[in-house]
C-alpha cells in the first residue's frame, strides 16, 4: 500500500500521522486517509472543490503532483507521498 507522510510542521497544526492507505490515485488515497478522526486534515490540506490548496505541495516518489485539482495522479503500492507546506517568499 502506499505510504502517505505529513512534515512535522503540518502534524503541529492537526493530527495526520504518517501510513499506509490504499488506492490507485492520489484522490483515493487521500480519500481513504481523511475518515474517522483525521478527517479535520482534509481542510487543512484540500480546498471545499477537494482541490489542493494553494499553500500545499504533494511529491509522489519525489515527483511533484501534476494534477493539483482532481488529484488523479496515479500511485503504486509502493508509492510514498509527501505533503508539506509550500514554501514562498524571496
Amino acid at each position: 500500500m502506499p505510504l502517505i507522510r505529513f512534515t512535522e510542521n503540518i502534524q503541529r497544526h492537526i493530527p495526520c500521522p504518517d501510513q499506509e492507505i490504499p488506492g490507485n490515485s492520489l484522490a483515493e488515497v487521500l480519500d481513504n486517509y481523511f475518515v474517522g478522526d483525521r478527517g479535520p486534515a482534509r481542510g487543512y490540506v484540500l480546498d471545499d472543490t477537494g482541490a489542493l490548496r494553494r499553500h500545499m505541495a504533494i511529491f509522489i516518489d519525489s515527483e511533484p503532483l501534476f494534477d493539483r485539482k482532481t488529484l488523479s495522479d496515479p500511485v503504486s503500492a509502493e508509492s510514498v507521498i509527501d505533503v508539506m507546506q509550500a514554501l514562498s517568499g524571496g
